[in-house]
This record gives structure tokens, C-alpha cells and sequence, in this order.
């Protein structure tokens, strides 16, 4: 009696086994409750720094023309990129999951894949983030008068969605690198430089392209995770395209170009010489991408990606205002 009783005990703390198909036509399979940890999850918080990054930087050159600091427009800037970040992530999470491209993937399970949140559900929590940064987006338009900006916003969210969601996501043709370096790289610097000064001095224009370079590369070093999977089911990323090695190397060059960037600032602006400091997360990041031996390796070079970028950022800005 006792060795059934046990048995049964165990039985029921086995994790429940997904049968495959589409997620948005499976029954809710009976697992622990979700918490909010899982949410939390889903967010990505590892890639938030690439949200933050090109705000400010855009936030000190904005100071170069203007040396007043617009903190009300700068904060509603760092809230736009963020939440779009995280409704990225969110509608990300939706698409792949239906699609069943996540179903075994490498790294933190997503809610969708797992089969223990409603797709809907997800998506919905996808689409409000996306509705939060319109209305603040809508609030810099108001606040500073740039009407035509209403298009770029809602051009930044349409662009956000077809990353993967849609009926042919261009993030499953090898353009996803053109979108992250499009829109968190140029778009999120320079516009924020230009809502608070209404100039774009070059000096945006470099730390944008740097910027855009390091979201890139943690695009990168997250699709070098997911490559067998991602070519097991169709997903045609930049990385399934070119291979591993190459990979690698136009991950590296994507991590070196915004030190050279940083090197030019610094003939004439010196304190962007320790924009170098980042290299302490950097080069461990880069020496991980060309040694790994197991996918979940690469989930520590994403996060020291991301956070090689906020440094550089932190240090742009000082050099920009010092």
C-alpha cells in the first residue's frame, strides 16, 4: 500500500508530456500554475539593455546641441523603447509558439510552447505593451509637436509584429538583423535626439550605428543557440543562412565596430575612451561565441551582449555631457 502510494506521488510530480501540433488548438494540459516569475520570464529582461542603450546615448547627444537635460521627454523615450521591447518579446513568444518553432528549443521555456498559458492570452499581453508605448509615444508628439512621428511610431510597432508574427515573418528570411539595427539602433537613438534637441549631430549618428551593431549581435548569439532547431523547423534566420562559423565572425565584427566607432569619438571627446571599460563583459561574451560546447553557453554571451551595450552607452553619455 505504501509502495502504491508512493508510486502515485511520483506519478504526479512527472512534467506533463505536450503532444505536438499547432498550441492554439491543445488542450491546456495540466501543470503547476503559472507564477508570476514565468511571466517575468517571458518578458526577457536579458534584453532590455538593448532598449535602454540607444536612449542614452540619443539623450546625450541630444545635449551636445541642447545642454539642457529634457528628463520628461527622455524618461517617456526610455518607456516607448522598453515597452516595445517587451511587447516584442511578448508577440514573439505567441508566434513562434504557434508555429511550433519553440516546441524544443534551448534556454528558458516559453509560455506559449509550454502549453501552460492560453496563446491568446500571451498575445494580448503582447498587443497592450504595444498599445502602452503608442499612447506614450503619442504624449513625446503631443509634448514637443512633431506630428509626423505618429508614422514612425506606428511603423516601429507594424515592423515589431511582422518580425515573426504574420503569414511570412520576415525574421524567418534572414532579416531580422535589418530590423533590430533599423529600429533599435537608428530609430530609437537618432529619434530620441531629435525630440529633445531637433537636430541630428553626428555624433547620434555614430553612437546609432554602435548601438544597432550590439543589438545585432545579441540577435546573433541568440539565433547560434537556436540554429539546429530553428533549421529543423523552416525558421531561415541570418545564422541558418551563413552557417555557424561565419556567424562568429560577423557576430565579433558586430561587437568590434562600436569600439572603433568609440575610438574616432574620442579625438574629441576623451572621456568615450572608457568606453572600453566594456570590454570587460565584451570579450567574454566574444570568447564564449567561438567556444562553446553546449547551446545553453551562448544564453550567458547573450546577457553579457546586452550588457557590454548598456556600458558603452553609460560611457558615450558621460563622454558626451563630461
Amino acid at each position: 500500500m505504501a509502495a502504491s502510494s508512493k508510486r502515485k506521488t511520483s506519478a504526479s510530480r512527472r512534467k506533463p508530456v505536450r503532444t505536438s501540433g499547432n498550441p492554439a488548438r491543445r488542450p491546456i494540459v495540466e501543470a503547476p500554475p503559472i507564477t508570476a516569475r514565468d511571466w517575468i520570464g517571458a518578458a526577457r529582461l536579458r534584453t532590455l539593455p538593448l532598449a535602454v542603450a540607444p536612449v542614452v546615448i540619443g539623450t546625450g547627444a541630444a545635449q551636445l546641441v541642447d545642454r539642457e537635460l529634457h528628463w520628461v521627454i527622455a524618461l517617456a523615450c526610455l518607456a516607448v523603447a522598453v515597452l516595445i521591447q517587451i511587447g516584442v518579446n511578448f508577440t514573439n513568444d505567441y508566434s513562434d509558439g504557434i508555429r511550433g518553432t519553440d516546441d524544443h528549443r534551448v534556454g528558458p521555456a516559453r509560455l506559449t510552447a509550454s502549453g501552460r498559458v492560453r496563446p491568446r492570452s500571451v498575445l494580448i499581453i503582447g498587443l497592450a505593451f504595444f498599445a502602452l508605448a503608442a499612447l506614450v509615444g503619442l504624449g513625446i508628439v503631443i509634448r514637443t509637436g512633431q506630428w509626423w512621428m505618429l508614422a514612425v511610431g506606428a511603423v516601429c510597432i507594424v515592423a515589431a509584429w511582422f518580425y515573426t508574427g504574420g503569414k511570412r515573418p520576415y525574421g524567418y528570411f534572414g532579416l531580422g538583423e535589418v530590423f533590430v539595427f533599423v529600429f533599435f539602433g537608428l530609430v530609437a537613438t537618432l529619434g530620441t535626439t531629435w525630440v529633445q534637441a531637433f537636430q541630428l549631430p553626428q555624433e547620434a549618428w555614430l553612437g546609432a550605428v554602435a548601438a544597432g551593431l550590439f543589438a545585432c549581435a545579441v540577435l546573433l548569439a541568440n539565433n547560434l543557440r537556436d540554429i539546429d532547431q530553428d533549421r529543423e523547423v523552416g525558421k531561415r534566420t541570418l545564422t541558418v543562412l551563413i552557417g555557424r562559423r561565419a556567424t562568429k565572425i560577423v557576430y565579433t565584427v558586430f561587437m568590434v565596430v562600436p569600439f572603433l566607432i568609440a575610438a574616432f569619438i574620442a579625438l574629441l571627446y576623451p572621456i568615450a575612451w572608457l568606453s572600453l571599460l566594456a570590454l570587460l563583459a565584451g570579450l567574454p561574451a566574444i570568447i564564449i561565441v567561438w567556444t562553446y560546447r553546449q547551446s545553453r553557453e551562448l544564453v550567458v554571451a547573450l546577457a553579457l551582449t546586452s550588457l557590454t551595450a548598456l556600458l558603452y552607452a553609460g560611457a558615450l553619455y558621460w563622454a558626451f555631457v563630461g
